[in-house]
């Protein structure tokens, strides 16, 4: 069999690392150098603790256990099972990590409510205020900015794998082909569109109702930190955010604590992530409203500094990158991911939103197993 893979960003490589482990050979096309979407822009995280139960945890952890044998084949992700820590800073946020602890798939994300003493010693570097953490044993990183470049890498070695950039795919032609702005035209058994927030152009023509929409957020990295930040770590407000901590817990959180107004205007939580360079991928905001802003604003960056620095008991290093991103999420966010065929042999595979570092993997061997590869 012959696939073709559009798109050159984690979930289009994960497809194409699909097709040549099941012995198929892949033509991957992207239109950039490399892809420069939210595939890099993110924390490299592989975040099992905030899904949602269901099929969406059955994902998450299925790509945990993928992340890990991709680990191990290849050292250059730089994946590292590190788990992490939620920190909490009273009675209130205390109560929704408590009643995280209690869910019935608590033991399959491996949480656990940990003491302030107990989080420090999984976390040294955790040397400022706050009360207890949840610590997610399940959740890992990798390093996003090079983890395609060592996938792509590998994937040539195979023989089978061919990886075609300075190309945006303008037409679908005949069944299951693709031409490109070159005038050349790829043919092969099968074609996935992995395209990411690229939802214009080729994908609205093929997809005009497409149930996905597109979020922005603005992060940053420092210098070195200096020490191991042993684990990634997140704030409370994280708990408002993700589907598993949905409690009467946190409907009191909600009624009686008010998030800081800059994050709640920015719809902000905390989470943290340490390099293998040492420096701290900070971030994130949310927006979702169209035209989204051209500039990154420093209010943010600003609440966050002080978030962390009030964890770590110390000034932040220097900041050294602040960015924006954008990536594709279902409209119904319930959903892991939109997959559709949109013409005979040519699938469409977008919208897993914040999942798509961590679930790519299970996400490409499902679409996989669907189309019988």
């Amino acid at each position: 069999m012959r696939v073709i893979v559009v798109g050159g960003g984690v979930v289009g490589t994960m497809h194409a690392w699909q097709a040549v482990e099941r012995g198929h050979e892949v033509v991957q096309i992207e239109r950039e150098a490399e892809a420069r979407g939210a595939s890099l822009r993110n924390f490299g995280q592989i975040w099992v603790s905030g899904r949602a139960g269901g099929e969406e945890l059955d994902t998450a952890l299925r790509a945990r256990e993928l992340w890990e044998s991709l680990g191990a084949e290849v050292p250059e992700l730089g994946f590292r099972g590190i788990g992490s820590l939620t920190l909490v800073r009273n009675a209130r946020e205390h109560a929704v990590a408590v009643a995280a602890a209690a869910r019935p798939d608590a033991a399959a994300r491996g949480y656990q409510v940990l003491t302030a003493a107990e989080a420090r010693a999984a976390n040294p570097a955790l040397r400022g205020d706050f009360e207890a953490a949840l610590w997610c044993e399940r959740d890992a990183a990798v390093e996003p900015r090079t983890a395609q470049l060592a996938l792509h890498a590998h994937l040539r070695a195979s023989g089978r794998y061919t990886f075609l950039t300075g190309r945006e795919v303008r037409e679908v032609v005949g069944t299951a082909a693709v031409r490109d702005d070159h005038g050349d035209v790829h043919r092969g058994d099968a074609v996935v569109l992995a395209t990411g927030a690229w939802l214009s152009g080729l994908v609205k023509e093929l997809a005009p109702d497409l149930p996905v929409r597109r979020v922005r957020l603005q992060m940053m990295q420092t210098e070195p930190l200096g020490e191991a930040l042993t684990t990634s770590v997140a704030d409370a407000d994280s708990f408002r955010y993700y589907p598993a901590y949905r409690s009467d817990a946190l409907d009191e959180l909600n009624a009686s604590q008010a998030q800081a107004p800059i994050a709640a205007e920015h719809r902000m939580q905390l989470l943290m992530v340490q390099r293998r360079d040492g420096g701290l991928t900070i971030g994130d905001t949310h927006e979702y409203e169209h035209p989204f802003a051209f500039d990154t604003l420093e209010d943010p960056y600003d609440h966050l500094t002080g978030v962390v620095e009030g964890f770590l008991g110390r000034p932040l290093p220097k900041i050294r990158h602040r960015w924006a991103g954008v990536y594709a999420q279902c409209t119904d966010t319930s959903r892991v991911v939109h997959r559709q065929q949109v013409r005979d042999g040519v699938w469409l595979v977008t919208g897993p939103g914040g999942r798509g570092m961590t679930c790519s993997p299970a996400i490409a061997e499902t679409t996989a197993n669907e189309l019988g590869w």
